[in-house]
């Protein structure tokens, strides 16, 4: 069992060593990022074609190059200029980084706007949409090409404070990692809607039987960072 698997988050350790808790973005937000997105060369379109027609035959052709460069590098020109993310993306919040919690770069953003046409298929993102349901980071095939993620922007703050309950110590010898997902459970509980709880805290009931229970997590957690503080002190 490891922390993954009580939460959504991805940690990555950056090569100064520090732990980066990565919350991926979802098909729904970035179906309304790609709506926005959609939306705005729609507008822009639409412009050309009330301006280009004047122009005859030259202003058509400047019309078609102008649309193939639009929907091949408006997300790659945004991406590199806008830290990640397009128009639509950072509306909602979210953007494009590399798997070890990187920058994007221009290979990466290339290779994942290039494959569009293949997640796409057959219509609506259709191949997209069912290879990000099938992998815990919701990564569409030019993800998994490129090397990316798409995140929220807003950094998890490991920082929220734990319940405030009596600790309690582990009844059972628990892996660093297994710690750690105890511990991000208790920070985020007050988020959780007790059926979430529930469920999430029935994955730890094949190592802690019948005590793994939203309140009895909680109160393992107290007890972890308690011990932690004191060996560090």
């Amino acid at each position: 069992m490891s922390a993954a698997e009580l939460d959504s988050l991805k940690h990555t350790e950056t090569p100064e060593g520090i732990d980066l808790a990565l919350r991926p973005a979802g098909p729904v937000v970035r179906s309304y990022a790609w709506l926005i997105d959609g939306l705005i060369r729609l507008v822009f379109y639409f412009a050309l074609a009330l301006t280009l027609p004047q122009f005859g035959e030259f202003g058509l052709g400047v019309g078609m190059i102008v649309l193939f460069v639009v929907e091949w590098f408006y997300p790659v020109v945004f991406e590199m200029a806008m830290r990640g993310a397009t128009p639509g993306k950072a509306l909602f919040g979210i953007r494009v980084i590399l798997d070890d919690g990187l920058p994007l770069t221009w290979y990466a953003s290339m290779t994942r706007n290039v494959l569009r046409t293949v997640d796409f298929l057959p219509f609506l993102y259709a191949t997209g949409l069912v290879t990000m349901l099938f992998n815990r980071e919701f990564k569409r095939l030019g993800d998994l090409a490129a090397g990316t993620i798409v995140v929220y922007s807003a950094s998890v703050d490991d920082k929220r404070p734990l319940p405030n309950v009596a600790p309690e110590p582990l009844p059972n010898a628990l892996q660093l990692s297994e710690q750690r997902a105890i511990m991000d459970f208790g920070r985020r509980l007050a988020g959780f809607s007790r059926a979430r709880a529930e469920e999430l805290a029935g994955i730890l009931r094949p190592w802690l039987g019948s005590q793994a229970t939203p309140a009895k997590l909680s109160a393992f957690a107290m007890g972890i960072i308690g011990r932690s503080k004191r060996e560090s002190e």
